[in-house]
């Protein structure tokens, strides 16, 4: 049987990023990552709720190799995290410039927006 430290290293084989790329993600150092990859260290609550927060993945996978790595969010959910996420950007970031003009669209314009974007969506 596998332990949660072999996952970490599962995960970040999946997620196809370096182990300096996931501390940064978690806010961990590199020689920290690679000590729970080696078993030297067991990760904290702290840093498994960090982890899947940060990468999506399912904390009763991470903790006792069950189910699917990767959790299953509501749309609700993902909108959330990225309301979260815009809140922490600058005020001139494109992101929150493009979500506030969506704001401001009147209703009646929501149509052909739609339109637009299923139109450049079918063109790539």
């Amino acid at each position: 049987m596998d332990t949660i430290n072999i996952r970490i290293c599962d995960l970040i084989r999946d997620l196809g990023i370096t182990k300096t790329a996931f501390a940064g993600k978690i806010h961990v150092t590199p020689q920290f990552v690679s000590s729970l990859c080696s078993g030297v260290k067991i990760p904290s609550d702290r840093t498994i709720m960090d982890i899947c927060r940060e990468f999506n993945v399912s904390e009763v996978w991470l903790r006792e190799g069950t189910g699917d790595m990767y959790a299953t969010r509501t749309m609700n959910q993902e909108l959330a995290i990225m309301v979260n996420e815009l809140m922490s950007e600058a005020d001139d970031s494109f992101r929150k410039r493009f979500v506030s003009a969506l704001l401001d669209l009147p209703p009646q314009l929501w149509p052909e927006l739609e339109k637009f974007i299923k139109k450049i969506s079918q063109d790539e």
